[in-house]
Parts: C-alpha cells; sequence; structure tokens
C-alpha cells in the first residue's frame, strides 16, 4: 500500500457484515493506531472509535465518503486511551457517547499541556511510558487545533442508541472504562481492547495473554457471528468460545 509519511498507510474501509465496515488497525504494533469500525444507519452512520489523532481521523472520513457510506452522525469511545480518542476533535458536529468513568478521566486529559516537548519531559521522568508517548508524536505532525474531547453523552451500564446500536460497560483490566458495541441486526461484536492487558507502562509480570472474564461477558452478551477487537482482524464466534476453553 501507498505510504503517507512515517510509518503511515492508506487504508479503506472493509465490510464486515450487514451494515458494520471497519477500518483497519495499522500492522506495526509500535504505530499504536487502532482499527476504526462504521455502523451504516438511518440518515447517518455510528463511528465506534475516533481514530489516533486529527490526521488519522482524516484519513478514516475520507474512507467513508470514498465507499459511499453515509457521514458520521454518532460516535462512540470503546474507552478512554488516546489511541481511540485523540482524534474526535476532527470530526465536528458529530454527537460523541461513553461511559462516565471514561468522561472524567477524559477531562483530567484534557487538561494536560500536550505537545512534543511535554511528551519528552513525560518520558523522562517515567521511562517505562517511551512506547505509548513516541506512538502519541508519530500521530501528531502539528498540535494545532488538537484538543481531548470527552464524550457528550455519558452513560453507566447499557445505552442502547436511535439505529439499535448497544454500548456495554464491561470493564476489566484494560480499562475501567472499557466497553463494548453490538450491532445484534449485523451479528457483529466490536469489543475494542477489552479483553487486553493493561497498558505497557502499567503491565505487570502476570498481565499477559487475554483477559479471560471479559471474553465470558462477551459470550454473555448474545449470540454473534463476528468479534472484532481494535488491534487485530475479526474473529468468528468459535473462536472465542475456543479461547475460554483453552484458557
Amino acid at each position: 500500500m501507498p505510504s503517507a509519511g512515517r510509518g503511515t498507510l492508506i487504508l479503506v474501509l472493509r465490510h464486515l457484515a450487514g451494515r458494520v465496515w471497519w477500518y483497519p488497525h495499522h500492522p506495526d504494533p509500535n504505530n499504536v493506531e487502532a482499527g476504526v469500525a462504521v455502523v451504516v444507519g438511518d440518515g447517518g452512520s455510528v463511528v465506534v472509535d475516533a481514530g489516533n489523532g486529527p490526521a488519522a481521523a482524516g484519513r478514516i472520513r475520507a474512507a467513508i465518503e470514498a465507499a459511499g457510506l453515509p457521514p458520521a452522525r454518532r460516535l462512540v469511545y470503546s474507552h478512554h486511551h488516546w489511541d481511540h480518542t485523540w482524534g474526535a476533535c476532527a470530526w465536528p458536529d458529530v454527537e460523541i457517547v461513553g461511559h462516565a468513568a471514561g468522561a472524567r478521566l477524559l477531562e483530567a486529559e484534557a487538561r494536560r499541556p500536550w505537545s512534543h516537548a511535554y511528551l519528552r519531559a513525560e518520558v523522562e521522568a517515567n521511562p517505562r511510558l517511551l512506547p505509548s508517548f513516541r506512538a502519541r508524536a508519530w500521530a501528531m505532525p502539528t498540535w494545532d487545533g488538537f484538543r481531548v474531547v470527552p464524550p457528550h453523552v455519558e452513560f453507566d451500564d447499557t445505552v442502547t442508541l436511535a439505529d439499535g446500536v448497544v454500548a456495554h460497560h464491561v470493564g476489566g483490566g484494560h480499562a475501567p472504562d472499557a466497553t463494548v458495541v453490538t450491532v445484534p441486526d449485523s451479528g457483529v461484536l466490536l469489543f475494542g481492547d477489552a479483553v487486553y492487558p493493561p497498558p505497557l507502562h502499567l503491565r505487570g509480570t502476570d498481565d499477559t495473554g487475554y483477559d479471560l472474564a471479559v471474553a465470558a461477558k462477551l459470550l454473555g452478551l448474545g449470540d454473534f457471528d463476528w468479534y472484532l477487537g481494535s488491534h487485530e482482524d475479526p474473529h468468528p464466534r468459535t473462536a472465542v468460545v475456543e479461547l475460554l476453553s483453552t484458557g
């Protein structure tokens, strides 16, 4: 695929099932660019996660237009981590939905003086932040107009949007506000990072592999054909069942 700057890929939306499309994650984990899902609805699309910065959000918006899908009218955060929320400022006039715990964390993030100098200073104070903060620097060629955007609409447990998309809070070790999004009429569950261990700078020696307790919650939400995370390709239901059976 053609390159568009350091480590950046120009990707296209892929159709998963029913009215669900997805913009894939970056294959190089050092870039920390999460995938984004698009659910076509009446009068507009629901986007799950915002991209890891305004530049990524611009590429996703262009991919939606190129695919001939309706423009976004609502955006759901899977959780508050930067690679899922930093592109939100590039989605004007879009209502953002997120868990209440994540809203409080994003409000705190919005008060931090984000810049390349600030990223360097934070890494000097805590070298374990290097992989994440280096990726943030790559995602932000400019800070002009950048701001962290907390959700406009908050929920605590479950919220059903007008177009049949449902957001469920599942929590877990990766993020306290971890949320999964289900599209029942398309047989798709979007789990974001919910089954992953904590971020690298918070990870302990025992934090390896998938969070099986959260994976079990996913199966308890209904019978879905496809399970899509933010940093991998889609899994059929049989793969999730196998994961739990092998432990």
